[in-house]
Parts: structure tokens; C-alpha cells; sequence
């Protein structure tokens, strides 16, 4: 696709418009679908929650973004950033010739979709659902929307450090910044009204399902929302582990607490995000575009491994020579005009049809939750429901089971003796690296703390994808799993290569529009606006 094109278009620069306004109107598409396209006044549609309800499948289908079905947003909010800096994915396209995100060459023009989408199509309407009066006429549909807005919102803090969060919407001219710490104590104050609305409600009416209609993931099944919510603060909570490390074991504490409802368990239960007409953006990119493949930190860790998921995951080549294997692109590579290595492993849409058009969008997994109960039974937070090694090995086999392929996992959680691969590109030596870890699978409870958090954070990045964000965001907080640095650091010095990547600069539309409070948000963060320095949480040293 041509993403010069596209990097020239102008952002969705909504948030001090919609504070403007009053909150008015979110987006013309959905005042028309909420009032212009039918007869009913907002009392008529009262009953049926429309009024409200109506916003729901724009937030949904926003967080990982093809709202629009447009796919090219989703491709510069996560595809070009954190889908290749996690591991996961590298483009065999050269864009502006091979003077990109890719080799930390970071382009302004590409990195403000992550937040021109997320405060256009997830703050504003939850914005207008507050407006309608969803608080207190309809607390279930509140606690909703916070626990979306929270999953979108802190996937945003998580690329930039300081956002506009606790006050947003307050000005007409400004959107004030709140620093990190700030923007996550308010999710879990808001992960809170969230559980306490939606456990009144199933106690008052149990079965009862207003929600259904508008529900993208769970088919209006509050018990799964419940869960959700839950587990996303365990997520939050394990963020906070090196720089809050008692805040973050009290919220765990709430996360794992029965009382408030349980927690993500088994892939029937996985967050995926489905219907209303979205497609999944990576089967266009893959497909029809050619724009992404396999990364090699992928084909390291699992053709090492010998995983079974790994022809779910991944399409094996149709480069001459290869043999059809599965071969990755290593980040930061120069790669050379399509097609040059268009014929390396794509994302499986041909043998498996894993990311088939109508394929739902994953936003978070049970086994991803295990991992995490894990890590949390390792560093002696309590009530986390088992052992590490039964938590560790938990979130293989309910990864296995989500992939279909549970029966072989036993002899993977045996397997001792398999390692990472070193890399090497059959086009050009100078992308070879060795291997970087020799972590296995098998647990090994006499280890040391750290190999157990790289057992566990490894198997937990392979278990999470093809969600990039939460695999980038978690490299970063705990340096595992230990992946491939960039072949080209074009940052300027900007960036370690050594560490990788750490966040992305504030948008230059922010810097253009809200300058007064971007330059209060550099200050927030501790560090220059660049790539190189760590957001608030990431306090681990390397």
C-alpha cells in the first residue's frame, strides 16, 4: 500500500474540537445512524438502550482499529509500531526507502494514528454515552464503557507515556496531560465502578442481557464482562511491578478475589471483537497488500521450539530455494523492492486461514491471564491459584487449546532440550545474528528468579499473539522475551539498540495545536521526546 499517500492524510484531530461542542456530536456517522436514519425521538428509544447502545460497536471496533474497515488506520496505529517492535511482524516492504518506524527512523506522519483514532473513536463516544446519561440511567452500559475505555486508553499511555486523560474534555481550547502514574491510578478507579455496576446489576437481574444487541464480544453476558474486567486489571497490576510494586500487589489482590467475579480461564472465554461488518485489517495487509510478514525473532523461537502452533500462526514460504520452510524478515533489515522477500513467511491465511477476512479481532486471551497469575505466584503475590510451575504450565495448555492443538501439549511442556535458533538470511549475510537466549520450555523450579521470568514471559509473548501491542508493551516492561535488535538504528543516537525501542515522540499535530501542554507532558515523562526514553513503569534495569 502507499503509505506516502497515506502519511499525507490529515489526523482525526477531534479532542479539543469535541470539548468545543460540548460533546455534541462524536461523529457524523453516528448522530445519523442515532437520529437522521430513523423516526424515533431519544425518549422512543429509551427503552431499548438504542440511545446509547448505538456507540458501543464504534468503540469496540476501534481499539484495535478498523472501525471503518479502511485497514490502512489500523496499519499506521499498531502495524508499523508495535505488531514489528514486539517481534511478531516485519514489512518486506522498503517504505520511504528504508527510512522508517522499522529501523527507528520515526515517522511523525505515520505515529499519531495511535492517538488521533483512539481519542476520535473511543474517548469521544464514551464521552457522548457519559452525556446521555448512561451513569446513572444505565450503570451496566457505564461499567462498560470504562472497562473499553480503559483497554483502549491504556494501550495509548503505553506507546506515548502522558496522555490527556482525568480532564479531558474540560477545555475548549486545551487538552490538559496527566503524567502515567495519574492516567493508571484512574483506570483502576474506574476498572472499580465498573465491577461494583455490573455486580449490582447481575444480583438485581440475573440472566438479563440489555447489552446483547450492541455486544461485539461476549453476546451480552455481564458474567464475561465481569471477567474481563478483572483481568485487565491483573494486567495493569503486573505493570506496576517494578516502579509500584505494593500498589500493583494490592490491585492483584482485587484481580484474583472471587468475590468480584473471576478472571479469564479458558479460550471460549477470550476477548475477541466480532460482527457489525469488521474484517480483520491483517488480511488485507498480508494478503492483498503483501505489506507484512513473519518477523525473525518468530521463526527463532518457534521453528526452535518445534511449536504446533507455529503453522496456525504462519503461511511457510514460497521463496525458491527455501524449501517451503518458515522464514522471517529481520527488523530494521533493508529490505529490497517487492519482491524481493514477499516469498518469506506471511501470517497463515492460506494453509490455515487464521486470518481470514470475517476472523475476530483478539484483544486479550485466557492463557495470557495465566501467564500473568504466574508471574504473580513468582514474585509472591498471593491467592494466584496455584504453583508458578501450575500456572506456567496452565497458560500453555490453554494456549494449545485455543490453537486447537491441545493434545500435543504435554510433550511441548516436557520438551528440555529445544532452543532458539540463530538467524540467517538466505538474501544477505549481513542480517545474520546468533541466537539470543537458550531458554527452554520445561520448568525448571530450582532456576533462578530470572530464567523462570523469561520462561514464563516467552511463553506468554508466543501465547499472546498476534496482539502486538500487549507483546511490545511487555518486552519492554520486563526485557523478555529476548528478541533480535534492529540491523539499521537510523534514531540518531536517540535509541539504544542494545534495549530497543521505548516509546513513540508526541504527535507532531499535538506539538503543532497543544504546545503549552505537550511541553508539560515532556516534562511529565522525565526524558527528551524521543524513542529512547522509558515510560513511568519501566523502571527495570537492563
Amino acid at each position: 500500500m502507499n503509505i506516502s499517500y497515506i502519511s499525507r492524510r490529515p489526523f482525526a484531530w477531534i479532542i479539543a474540537l469535541v470539548a468545543a461542542l460540548g460533546l455534541a456530536s462524536c461523529t457524523k456517522s453516528f448522530e445519523a445512524y442515532n437520529t437522521d436514519n430513523t423516526t424515533f425521538s431519544e425518549d422512543e428509544l429509551k427503552p431499548d438502550f438504542q440511545y446509547i447502545g448505538a456507540y458501543f460497536p464504534e468503540i469496540q471496533s476501534s481499539i484495535y482499529y478498523n472501525f471503518n474497515n479502511t485497514t490502512w488506520e489500523y496499519q499506521l496505529q499498531q502495524n508499523l509500531i508495535a505488531d514489528c517492535y514486539s517481534g511478531y511482524m516485519m514489512s518486506p516492504d522498503p517504505f520511504r526507502g528504508n527510512i522508517n518506524n522499522l529501523n527507528y527512523s520515526l515517522v511523525d506522519g505515520w505515529n499519531g494514528y495511535p492517538f488521533s483514532l483512539a481519542y476520535a473513536h473511543v474517548m469521544g463516544p464514551v464521552a457522548q454515552v457519559a452525556r446521555k446519561g448512561a451513569r446513572e440511567a444505565a450503570p451496566d452500559f457505564w461499567a462498560i464503557a470504562l472497562i473499553l475505555k480503559v483497554e483502549g486508553m491504556h494501550r495509548v499511555t503505553d506507546i506515548y507515556g502522558p496522555i490527556p486523560y482525568t480532564h479531558y474534555g474540560e477545555s475548549t481550547t486545551t487538552a490538559a496531560y496527566d503524567d502515567q502514574a495519574t492516567v493508571y491510578h484512574k483506570f483502576f478507579d474506574e476498572l472499580d465502578t465498573a465491577v461494583t455496576n455490573l455486580k449490582a446489576y447481575m444480583a438485581k437481574y440475573p440472566g438479563k442481557k440489555p447489552f446483547e444487541k450492541f455486544d461485539m464480544v461476549f453476546g451480552g453476558d455481564y458474567s464475561k464482562w465481569l471477567k474481563f474486567a478483572n483481568s485487565l486489571r491483573l494486567r495493569l497490576a503486573l505493570r506496576l511491578a517494578y516502579v509500584e510494586e505494593a500498589r500493583g500487589k494490592a490491585e492483584a489482590a482485587k484481580a484474583v478475589n472471587p468475590d468480584n467475579g473471576g478472571l479469564l480461564e479458558s479460550p471460549k472465554e477470550n476477548v475477541m471483537v466480532s460482527g457489525f461488518g469488521i474484517k480483520h485489517p491483517l488480511n488485507t495487509i498480508t494478503s492483498a497488500w503483501t505489506d507484512i510478514s513473519m518477523n525473525a525473532s518468530m521463526e527463532s523461537f518457534l521453528v526452535g521450539y518445534n511449536d504446533p502452533r507455529l503453522p496456525l500462526f504462519f503461511d511457510p514460504t514460497t521463496e525458491g530455494g527455501l524449501g517451503g520452510k518458515y522464514k522471517g524478515i529481520r527488523i530494521g533489515s533493508s529490505v529490497t523492492a517487492k519482491p524481493g522477500y514477499t516469498g518469506f513467511s506471511t501470517l497463515a491465511y492460506v494453509t490455515a486461514n487464521t486470518f481470514a477476512p470475517d476472523a475476530p479481532i483478539q484483544l486479550m486471551t485466557s492463557a495470557e491471564i495465566w501467564f500473568l497469575r504466574a508471574e504473580g505466584a513468582l514474585r509472591g503475590w498471593p491467592n494466584m491459584g496455584g504453583t508458578v510451575q501450575e500456572l506456567y504450565e496452565k497458560g500453555i495448555t490453554t494456549s494449545f487449546s485455543q490453537w486447537e492443538v491441545a493434545e500435543k501439549a504435554p510433550d511441548y511442556i516436557a520438551d528440555a532440550t529445544s532452543k532458539p535458533l540463530a538467524y540467517v538470511d538466505p538474501k544477505n549475510a549481513e542480517n545474520n545474528a546468533p541466537a539470543t537466549t537458550a531458554i527452554t520450555i520445561k520448568w525448571d523450579d530450582a532456576a533462578t528468579f530470572e530464567t523462570k521470568l523469561e520462561r514464563i514471559l516467552t511463553q506468554k509473548w508466543i501465547a499472546v499473539f498476534p496482539e502486538g501491542q500487549e507483546a511490545w508493551t511487555e518486552y519492554r516492561r520486563t526485557g523478555y522475551p529476548k528478541l533480535f535488535p534492529v540491523v539499521n538504528n537510523l534514531s540518531n543516537n536517540t535509541i539504544d539498540t542494545r534495549i530497543q525501542i521505548r516509546r513513540i515522540n508526541f504527535p507532531l499535530q499535538e506539538r503543532n495545536i497543544n504546545a503549552a501542554e505537550v511541553a508539560k507532558a515532556v516534562t511529565l515523562l522525565g526524558g527528551p521526546d524521543t524513542g529512547g526514553t522509558p515510560l513511568w513503569w519501566d523502571k527495570k534495569p537492563h
